[in-house]
């Protein structure tokens, strides 16, 4: 279910993608930089077009169902629109950076956002490379806003909004943004720190629009002109065209892991500690990969 809000949103956000994305595309071979391969872009399209069929098809049931049911029991309601429209926003970033963090620290989830990382080029269609799965819990982390007097379509407006800014940061072509801007939003620069294999970078500035959050909650890295960023996954996958290998790759090494000769509840935290986490220091986290740089 879509509002005409969304419609217009759509419609108008096609031919802007459209222009964005092909002036890249000509600026980086005009000038030999090869930031895009027709083999990763397909795969980017492929990606965004099974989470949005996904997302489709549940929306009826979570996003209206489950959303408009918390909705009806809100404890609040924000009358003035400078101040809703203004708290949504925020709120709703915050929202996402919990998601996202819950995405990189918990492996049962990694393994859902994993295919927005598995690129190893970094251009604006990687912001399209999305977690295919991803629309079966997202809705979760909008139920505290609707109990907060938040309409659900306009969560869903405002989430579009902000995941539009979200693709426009993933960029090699940007280097920096004004200091000022840099202290309360999310630049190319972090989000390419983001996007990052270095052990230095991994796990860091989880924010869509505004990096405040990173900064207070520990999570902030700086690109450093000393550490350039490598793009992909610290254990890159097999190359393949298998679509469900790209998408399932991480659950078929958690199904492995889950059948160790372990107690059974050493096995479990292969499923829900972060990523990386082993009982018998075969890998490590990337908190354990940081401490041994020190």
């Amino acid at each position: 279910m879509h509002s005409s809000r969304e419609a217009i949103f759509l419609l108008f956000s096609i031919p802007f993608y459209s222009i964005i994305i092909g002036a890249e595309i000509v600026m980086s071979n005009v000038q030999h930089r090869h930031f895009y391969s027709l083999r990763e872009t397909l795969q980017n399209v492929y990606f965004t077009l099974m989470n949005a069929s996904i997302d489709f098809f549940l929306r009826g049931l979570f996003y209206v169902g489950i959303l408009l049911w918390c909705y009806d029991h809100r404890v609040t309601s924000i009358e003035n629109p400078y101040l809703y429209w203004g708290l949504l926003f925020l709120l709703e970033d915050f929202a996402f950076y919990v998601e996202h963090t819950v995405d990189h620290y918990s492996r049962m989830f990694w393994a859902v956002h994993v295919t927005h990382h598995s690129s190893e080029e970094y251009n604006l269609t990687t912001g399209f490379r999305s977690s295919v799965f991803q629309p079966v819990y997202r809705f979760i982390y909008f139920i505290p806003l609707t109990f907060l007097g938040f309409k659900p379509l306009d969560i869903l407006f405002m989430y579009s909004l902000t995941q539009t800014y979200g693709i426009l940061v993933h960029t090699q072509y940007i280097k920096r943004m004004p200091r000022w801007f840099e202290l309360f939003f999310v630049s190319p620069s972090h989000h390419r720190v983001h996007h990052a294999s270095n052990v230095l970078y991994l796990d860091k500035n989880m924010g869509m629009c505004l990096i405040i959050w990173d900064k207070m909650f520990g999570t902030f890295q700086e690109e450093l002109e000393s550490e350039p960023v490598k793009y992909g996954l610290t254990k890159p996958i097999p190359r393949t065209n298998n679509p469900f290998k790209l998408i399932l790759h991480e659950w078929m090494a958690i199904r492995k892991d889950l059948t160790r000769k372990v107690p059974l509840r050493t096995r479990l935290k292969y499923l829900y500690m972060p990523p990386g986490w082993s009982h018998d220091g075969s890998s490590k986290t990337s908190n354990e990969l940081r401490k041994e740089l020190k």
